[in-house]
């Protein structure tokens, strides 16, 4: 269902990306700004735009789970495979409950999954 929104979405949106270094930067960034504002709506109590949100925080990691790599190292695709979808699970448990601890969870693997790719592929 999501499949290929949050790739065409930054794609269209960035006209000049680098890399595929620079749009899983982006990719990353995109969940940590769509969080915040899932968590701003929830504190409105904004249901609406709280959906709206985690949605499209869902796709972007929905996204990262399409295009893992299985063939170069299936040990980090598989690990990053699982992570994401616990992720995604959250996400969806925080849509249903608007519990932001579950949203500040995500937020956090990411920050650290950011942090992380920059040091690794230098596009920071």
């Amino acid at each position: 269902m999501y499949a290929g929104t949050a790739y065409n979405t930054y794609v269209e949106n960035s006209v000049g990306i680098e890399s595929p270094s620079k749009l899983i930067e982006m990719l990353y960034e995109g969940v940590l700004r769509f969080n915040a504002q899932a968590k701003k709506a929830i504190k409105d109590k904004n249901i609406e735009k709280k959906i709206y949100w985690l949605n499209r925080s869902v796709a972007i990691v929905t996204e990262l789970v399409a295009i893992l790599d299985m063939k170069q190292d299936g040990t980090i695709a598989k690990y990053l495979e699982g992570l994401y979808n616990y992720e995604i699970q959250l996400l969806m448990e925080a849509s249903l409950d608007g519990n932001i601890a579950k949203i500040d969870e995500v937020t956090n693997v990411f920050k650290g999954l950011l942090e992380a790719w920059r040091e690794t592929t230098n596009v920071a």
